[in-house]
């Protein structure tokens, strides 16, 4: 995965899975999105992609037509809740095609919102002079945050109500000189309602199912309630490499 601020690539097939610009969507006013572009490029990925990228950050296609987002739920066996997040140009041909690969995967479109909390989450990076959350938490708070942790590579997650979540970001980075990982608005699964789901040949039909949406060009981000049962760790890698947390 490669990750920048503003900017989620998918490198092993260098496709563009998702897109989110805190401080605005165009380079030239946007000196984080500008350095994240030319990272892009050093790193090699290709510019029809950055170019895509760009433009689903100012809410159009590659080709110029106006992006709608369209947000698909569906229960899927073994009653396995999901979110699907989409931008696309033809809202029409983009519910077909999600309804086909539910229905090949004997699913059922349907509302499963209440299975999850809407959330904005921001990712500083692990500061060298040993800031943590409990550093930055009287800020943080101020600004609008309502929990904070330190995640096991020692960078600090902080949670909040989505329309708190840019100015979160911008005050703890200013305060601090942290720099962001990553800030996103996510469908979080309620603790409660999380389904476990043990190895089995049903595993196997979501793991595929969750590819085929992953790979579809308007799918943005993938959410579900599923929590690993007694299931080998590559199983559960593959759950959670085409799953949005």
């Amino acid at each position: 995965m490669f990750v920048l601020p503003g900017l989620l690539f998918r490198r092993e097939d260098a496709r563009l899975i998702g897109f989110f610009v805190v401080y605005g969507a165009n380079p030239d006013n946007n000196p984080q999105l500008a350095s994240a572009l030319a990272s892009a490029r050093k790193a090699g990925v290709p510019k029809a992609i950055i170019e895509a990228a760009v433009a689903r950050g100012q809410g159009r296609s590659s080709g110029g037509a106006a992006l709608e987002s369209v947000t698909f739920e569906a229960i899927i066996p073994p009653s396995v809740a999901l979110i699907v997040e989409t931008e696309t140009d033809s809202r029409l041909r983009l519910l077909q095609d999600l309804n086909l690969i539910i229905k090949k995967g004997k699913g059922t479109p349907g509302t499963s919102k209440f299975f999850f909390s809407r959330l904005g989450r921001v990712v500083f990076e692990k500061n060298e002079s040993g800031i943590g959350a409990e550093q930055i938490m009287d800020e943080a708070l101020e600004a609008g945050a309502e929990d904070l942790e330190d995640d096991e590579e020692g960078n600090i997650v902080v949670w909040t109500q989505p329309n708190h979540t840019s100015q979160v970001c911008r005050s703890v980075a200013s305060a601090f000189g942290l720099k962001v990982i990553s800030s996103d608005i996510i469908w979080s699964p309620n603790e409660d309602t999380k389904v476990r789901v043990d190895s089995s040949p049903q595993l196997a039909d979501l793991a595929d199912l969750l590819v085929k949406l992953k790979e579809h060009p308007d799918v943005q981000a993938v959410y579900s309630n599923v929590s690993r049962g007694t299931m080998s760790d590559d199983e559960w890698a593959t759950l959670e490499e085409n799953l949005d947390a």
